[in-house]
């Protein structure tokens, strides 16, 4: 597996956060903005970058919570679920939007990115869709993305590519939930919507009792392919 290094990003108030940039030996010329869950930019999402830059991505990974509580990682325990949770209800969604944005732009004007997408996951997932929404990205993946049919408003005027998994016995989104967004992009051609049965919640993550391999292969792939198809050429 690759490696990678933190890094500098500057905000659009002028201040700075820290990212994790995995940059791969043959870049393809795009880059991947890589999303946090509320365990902040720890060791899974960390192999998540790693791998993208495998495949040929630069992958940039921000500190989402840096506003709130700079550099957090943490693992999966009950306690630090609930740390998480209370760091993200902290944390101003619109100024992560615009710290996304700036990261997005450093992808582009310091690491040579000709198209940005986003990959993220349950928080991150959100945010993904959101950024699709307002068209700062050139193609989004959101796996597991909690609360989006609470923002769909925000997606009338969807037309980035975007590309959703869902987990249909997921303990946070309910199927009226991932029904709701289905019907929302009913007929739209820039939306692809992914349901894996029998898998719960963080299914990607391999340090999660949720983690199902066969569900997780079979999403990157898709992810990847994707991202070959709209951010390539």
């Amino acid at each position: 597996m690759m490696s990678g290094q933190t890094v500098s990003i500057k905000s659009h108030d002028g201040q700075t956060f820290s990212g994790y940039l995995a940059k791969p030996d043959l870049p393809n010329g795009a880059g991947i903005l890589v999303i946090q869950e509320i365990f902040g930019v720890n060791s899974h999402i960390r192999d998540v970058a790693n791998l993208y830059a495998a495949a040929g991505f630069v992958a940039l990974a921000p500190d989402l919570f840096w506003r709130t509580e700079r550099n957090m990682e943490l693992g999966y325990s009950e306690a630090e679920i609930q740390k998480g949770i209370a760091v993200m209800m902290k944390t101003d969604s619109d100024k992560a939007i615009e710290d996304l944005t700036s990261t997005a732009e450093a992808l582009r004007t310091e690491y040579g990115a000709k198209h940005v997408g986003a990959v993220g996951y349950c928080m991150g997932g959100l945010y993904t869709f959101r950024l699709a929404c307002h068209n700062v990205v050139n193609a989004g993946v959101a796996y597991y993305g909690g609360g989006t049919d609470q923002y769909l408003g925000e997606a009338t005027q969807l037309n980035t590519p975007l590309l959703m998994h869902f987990a249909l016995n997921d303990a946070y989104i309910p199927l009226d939930a991932i029904n709701k967004i289905k019907t929302a992009f009913t007929g739209n051609p820039h939306v692809q919507i992914n349901t894996y049965a029998g898998v719960d919640h963080g299914f990607n993550c391999d340090q999660r009792g949720s983690y199902n391999r066969q569900a997780a292969m079979l999403a990157f792939a898709r992810s990847l392919a994707f991202f070959n198809d709209h951010l390539l050429g």
